[in-house]
């Protein structure tokens, strides 16, 4: 893994170590919907969704408008910051994990609010093509040329 990563994709590679430590899979940066990027989307051992935004900073969190948008793309909704972040600012009504670039940990698990299961089964598979798609990308840097 290259050394350059950004604050948050730091917090992201910890949060999905952990999440990989109770059985699921993420993919980062994974685009549920047009306009919608969230930094980590996790699939769990029984198909549960959650969807996991990193913030590095206060001014980081501030100026996230779009976070509520994607509540409708995931079973339960969690914010990753280092322990340094004044977690004060986030809503009470979300999960709360506190990471670094080496692990994490689930402090307040968020409120549950199950997909309607014809979206779960898209977003299923959207994740399963982008964790292909990046894979083939690393096995194959040239494979982009053809699709």
């Amino acid at each position: 893994m290259k050394d350059d990563l950004q604050p948050g994709q730091l917090l992201a590679r910890g949060v999905a170590r952990h999440l990989l430590a109770l059985g699921f899979v993420s993919v980062e940066e994974f685009v549920p919907d047009r306009g919608l990027r969230v930094d980590v989307a996790a699939l769990g051992p029984k198909g549960e969704l959650w969807v996991i935004e990193c913030k590095s900073s206060r001014a980081d969190f501030m100026c996230d408008a779009k976070w509520q948008g994607y509540l409708q793309w995931c079973d339960r909704f969690f914010w990753a910051v280092d322990q340094d972040f004044p977690t004060d600012l986030l809503p009470e009504e979300t999960g709360l994990i506190i990471a670094d670039a080496y692990d994490a940990e689930i402090l307040r698990m968020a409120p549950e609010d199950r997909l309607a299961g014809a979206r779960r089964t898209v977003l299923t598979r959207k994740i399963a093509q982008h964790a292909a798609r990046r894979l083939q990308g690393l096995r194959d840097p040239d494979a982009a040329i053809w699709g």
